[in-house]
């Protein structure tokens, strides 16, 4: 039989772009800026970029390596050294599936938004917070624009790695750069801009405590797109003479770079009018669009451009779940590419369905006491990806053989990696324990009936695991 030729980047920089876009999401617009905020501003960046560089970089380098040198996405690099590994890459495939059955529903929401930004939003600043609860309650608004995203996904992936997912990274990262810079700047010019950038990098390390170091650890590891087999994939479509450790540090610090963005696009602007940050979508849908709507006639524009910006975040994070998922099914299941990609978004029209719907008309339908938004939220977010991140650490550390690590990352030893000795012990002995905390950390501040819906996601993992996906 015929062994089909695997799909390559390109380019050295559609590979970083599309590979930074996977990092950057919206985690890193909304979740980081709130982060900051309530864990000591300079003081909890500083531990945050700490953490990047000596946990996050690690990770990523380790899922490349495995990767490139299986030439398999999650399930496949896994199963090609053992079987009984196989469950691994199989909880990869399901955090892309339950991330992406919420994943776009908020990508939808950006997306209408930007209209919103022309079409009224602002002209009444004390009733955003009740149009934004308004509009993700409608049982059609927001699944028009759910839909919408997920099309722009499904039209990406289709085309291939080259064609698609590369070509896209290539654009939307510059652009996603250049949107934040401009919103950056007329925060930062605001009157009374100087205490948010003040809060922002001259740090209070009496705010510090224990629960700030998990936080950075938290947001280090997320924010990077670890532990869902995103990197793993997108690795595997890597040829041999390319540095990965080098390629990890880029991606990595463009990750941070958008995030460190973020902050001083929405902090400068906070202090300038005096708002409170908010947790989640509450900070860039109702307390961002305030900030613009407090700026006049340019707020608009500028509402409108911080909208695209975070659809542009969303969409490059979305694609990269997605190829997890169509990379399996290509690669173990045999399927060709188009086919794939329109399997796995129709499944994922209805995950969609059900988190847009639980939210207003279904929100009295629930399982196990939260609705299919929170379900699919809570599993992944707080559970599937610390533990894959952690089974990675493992795997690499204890399963893979050093040698072949070592010449996986020196490419036979035609490149230097002189940090090789020092990465190897982190993966092998302080990544696992880390990382651990941080899963431990999410299930105990979680709910019982949470603790119940992680218990039957491992179930679900097994089960898979037995019928050999």
């Amino acid at each position: 039989m015929e062994t089909k030729q695997r799909e390559n980047w390109g380019s050295r920089l559609g590979f970083l772009m599309a590979a930074a876009g996977s990092a950057v999401g919206l985690g890193n617009i909304w979740r980081f800026p709130y982060m900051t905020g309530e864990n000591g501003g300079g003081a909890f960046i500083i531990i945050y970029l700490f953490f990047v560089l000596v946990v996050g970089l690690s990770v990523m380098v380790a899922e490349f390596a495995v990767g490139r040198r299986t030439q398999q996405s999650a399930v496949g690099a896994y199963k090609s050294v053992s079987n009984k590994w196989t469950f691994a890459g199989v909880l990869g495939v399901l955090s892309g599936f339950f991330i992406m059955g919420f994943y776009p529903v908020v990508g939808g929401w950006a997306v209408a938004y930007i209209f919103k930004s022309f079409t009224g939003l602002l002209a009444a600043p004390d009733a955003i917070g009740d149009v934004f609860g308004g509009f993700i309650t409608s049982p059609t608004q927001p699944i028009i624009w759910f839909l919408i995203f997920l099309a722009m996904n499904t039209l990406i992936v289709a085309k291939g790695i080259a064609g698609g997912i590369e070509k896209a990274g290539k654009v939307l990262m510059p652009t996603l750069f250049v949107l934040l810079i401009l919103i950056a700047m007329r925060s930062m010019t605001l009157p009374g801009a100087g205490a948010g950038l003040e809060f922002l990098f001259k740090p209070d390390f009496s705010k510090v405590t224990g629960a700030t170091f998990l936080a950075a650890l938290g947001q280090a590891f997320f924010s990077l797109s670890l532990g869902m087999g995103c990197m793993i994939t997108y690795g595997s479509y890597l040829n041999k003479s390319e540095n990965l450790h080098s390629n990890a540090l880029m991606v990595t610090l463009m990750d941070t770079g958008v995030a460190l963005l973020a902050g001083l696009a929405i902090f400068p602007a906070l202090f300038a009018f005096g708002m409170e940050p908010a947790a989640g979508p509450g900070l860039v849908f109702v307390v961002v669009p305030q900030i613009f709507a407090a700026m006049g006639g340019a707020g608009t524009v500028f509402s409108a451009i911080f909208f695209v910006a975070l659809t542009v975040a969303a969409l490059t994070s979305s694609v990269s779940l997605m190829e997890v998922v169509v990379a399996y099914l290509i690669d173990s299941r045999g399927m060709e590419r188009k086919p794939a990609v329109y399997l796995t978004s129709a499944i994922m029209v209805v995950t969609g369905l059900l988190s847009s719907l639980s939210l207003g008309v279904m929100s009295g339908v629930t399982f196990l006491g939260v609705g299919a938004f929170d379900f699919f939220d809570i599993l992944t977010d707080k559970i599937f990806l610390a533990i894959g991140g952690m089974i990675l650490a493992i795997f690499c550390g204890w399963v893979l053989k050093k040698e072949d690590l070592e010449d996986e990352l020196t490419n036979g030893g035609t490149i230097k990696f002189g940090l090789f000795n020092v990465w190897y012990a982190l993966i092998k002995y302080v990544i696992p324990v880390a990382v651990a905390f941080v899963a431990v950390s999410g299930i105990m501040a979680i709910t019982q009936q949470s603790l119940m819906i992680f218990g039957i996601g491992i179930i679900v993992v097994l089960a898979l695991f037995s019928k050999k996906l």
